[in-house]
Parts: C-alpha cells; structure tokens; sequence
C-alpha cells in the first residue's frame, strides 16, 4: 500500500463486538502495517475474555494505545462526563484522524474532532455508520429523533462512509442526501480468510455464528430449524455459537420445542474454529449493513443461507436462490431443506471466490480509506479540509 505522509488515526467506537470491531480490527492492522501510528477508544464495559484475546491480536499494531472508557448503549446524563472525559484523552493522542464508527462512536469522534478544530486543532472528522442509527424508522418518535441528530451532526463530519451500496441508499432516503463528501467502501476480508475450512467428522447440519438478539433472528433459526426437520422428515442438528443479552430466552425456546438436544450453544469462539463445525452457514437477521459473517463464510468455502437484507444481495448477487425473505421462517426453512436435499446446491447458488476476493478484500478497503483520510489532511495536494464550524 502506497504511503504519503505518515498519519496519527483514532478509531472510535462503542461495542467491541461483532462486525464493527472486526472492520477496525482490519483497518488497524492494514494501517499500521503501512506505517502509520493508529489507537482504539471504545466502551469499557462490554466484551468477555473472547474479546480480550482479539485486542491481544491487534496490541502490537496500536502505537497510540487501547483507550477504554464507559459508554452506554442508550443516551444519559453521563454522556456529558463521558464526552469530557473522551475529549481530553482524544487531545493527550493528537490524532490527525478521527474515525467515528457505529452512532456512538459517531458522536464521539465528531464532537471531540469539531472540538479540538475550534480550538484550531487541524483533524479529520469521519463517520461509518455499520447500519445503527439507519435501522430505525422514520415514522417512530424516536427514529425521528436519531435521525434528525445524524442529519444535524454532518455539519461536524469531513466525510461520510458507506461500507455498501444498501447503507448508502438508505442513508440518503431516512437522513437526507448527504451535505458532506461521501464514499462507497465495501467491507473486506485478509488474504488469510479466503482459506477453504473442512467439516469435522461430528459436524452439525447448520450453524448460526453471532449476536444472541433479536435483530439478528437466532429466534427464527430455532423456528425454521423445526420446519426443516418436518419437510425433511428426518431429525437434523445445529448449533447456535455466541453470546447476548437474550441467550437464555432461546435456550428456553428451544427446549419447550423439544430440540435442547438436536440445537447445541456454545459461547462466542473464533468464527475459523466454528467454521470447523458445519458446511451450512445461516444467517436469519432482520436488519443489516454488511455483515462479516457472510464474506468470512464464503472465504471458508461455506454454503451461505441469509435473509434479503442491508448488503448481502450485493455479495451473493441479487438473484441468489440462497437469499430468503426476512423475518419469515417458513421461507427460511424452505432454503435449509433444499440445501440437504439438492445435489451440488452449494456449486450452483454460492459466487466463485475470485469474484468474492476482487470487491471484498481488507487491503482494498484499508487502501481505499487510507487515500481518503489523505485527501481530508493533506493541504498541499489542494484538497485542505473546510473551515471549522
């Protein structure tokens, strides 16, 4: 990756879980690979020893630091203490970038950034909003409120990214079309994840890999693992991998069910190790932006079953027989049955993994962000930064 002037970047953000963290994880790493100096400020009251042993990956690649502080899903009183407290580690770092990820990490990194510029403190205020705020309607009180607050924080944003086309468009009809430089940067994954992942001999039929939560649909898997069994008529099994606030409740589901032994939960492991344990990969959400799931299943040579949400029509294409109306679970289980009973269903539904590797790689996204964090603080390639608000 070419390099121009080395950079100082602070990535904020608040859950270090899921999606979110494995897309800085890889800008991280990319970046300070190319030489330039790159920190991390997120919640410091989320994640479990599983997280801890990812920032042990990334601890050689963050040259200005792992800075945790306390914040809270949902806007309070303390935010006030939190921003003060953010801003003056934020200033202590001299970041020349300011990456906000995610609605709080966005306020964070805007505010802070829009700060310190008032201050005449030269930084670039960048925001990527992985879905979040864009998931709520406009026709609810608080939608509206959400998304009045990201139309009115542009006036403290350099440059907006979109890590899909989906994200993108939404953001324009909810939000407005953007007053600010945008860009369209797909998620990618390393050179080491486009390694194909055998089954264990004591492989499950399907998997879920991810947050226990609604939003991502473990419910309907649990659903649609029933129906499929039923179209099949033969008893099949699964595993459900991954931690959250809702982990009890499907427990409880899929006992009153009678499937507590056919449907196995294991804690939130490393996704090439569960991998390992089945060849079909379901990903039932609601609502998405790009989720990593998908491309590190493909780049594992898995077979892909997912809801029509967010991006994941522009990785398994538009058409793919392997996309299931969200929400519905009789569709859902409909799909599951046809890739057990379907001879060569991966070959004829899954994209080639060239095709895969040529849009969603991680040194393309990192090399596409790095250029425009350049273009944003470099002022001797006439592309200076508008004045301060």
């Amino acid at each position: 990756m070419a390099t121009q002037k080395p950079l100082r970047i602070l990535h904020c953000f608040r859950s270090p879980v899921g999606g979110i963290f494995r897309h800085v994880r890889d800008l991280v790493e990319e970046h300070s690979k190319a030489g330039h100096q790159v920190g991390i400020l997120c919640d410091s009251s989320t994640g479990g020893d599983y997280e801890d042993s990812l920032f042990d990956d990334i601890r050689p690649y963050l040259s200005l630091g792992l800075t945790r502080v306390p914040i809270r899903r949902s806007i309070s009183p303390s935010d006030l203490a939190t921003m003060w407290d953010t801003y003056k580690k934020i200033k202590s770092l001299r970041p020349d970038v300011l990456h906000g990820h995610g609605a709080k990490g966005g306020v964070l990194a805007r505010l802070a950034g829009s700060a310190l510029r008032v201050n005449r403190y030269r930084v670039a205020r960048l925001y990527t909003a992985h879905g979040g705020s864009l998931h709520y309607s406009r026709s609810s009180l608080s939608g509206q409120f959400v998304l009045r607050m990201e139309r009115l924080q542009e006036y403290f944003t350099d440059a907006l990214v979109f890590i899909c086309e989906y994200e993108r468009d939404t953001y324009a009809r909810k939000v407005g079309k953007p007053r600010t430089k945008t860009r369209l940067i797909y998620n990618g994954i390393a050179e080491r994840d486009f390694e194909p992942i055998p089954t264990r001999s004591d492989a499950v039929h399907f998997i879920y890999v991810g947050m226990l939560r609604d939003l991502k649909g473990p419910d309907l898997f649990v659903d649609a693992f029933a129906k499929t069994e039923r179209l099949l008529g033969r008893p099949l099994s699964a595993l459900m991998i991954g931690d959250g606030p809702d982990r009890d409740r499907y427990r409880e589901m899929m006992v009153e069910r009678g499937l507590g032994k056919r449907i196995g939960m294991l804690p939130a492991m490393r996704v090439h190790e569960a991998f390992s344990m089945a060849q079909n990969l379901v990903v039932p959400s609601r609502a998405e932006a790009m989720p990593y799931i998908v491309l590190e299943g493909l780049g594992a040579g898995k077979t892909i079953i997912a809801s029509r949400v967010g991006g994941i029509p522009e990785v398994l294409g538009a058409d793919s027989p392997a996309l299931v109306e969200a929400g519905n679970s009789d569709d859902l289980a409909r799909v599951m049955a046809e890739t057990l009973s379907t001879p060569d269903w991966h070959a004829k539904t899954m994209p080639k993994p060239e095709a895969v590797k040529a849009v969603f790689s991680s040194a393309v996204m990192a090399r596409d962000v790095l250029k425009l964090y350049h273009e944003l603080v470099d002022p001797a390639a006439g592309r200076a930064m508008p004045a301060a608000p």
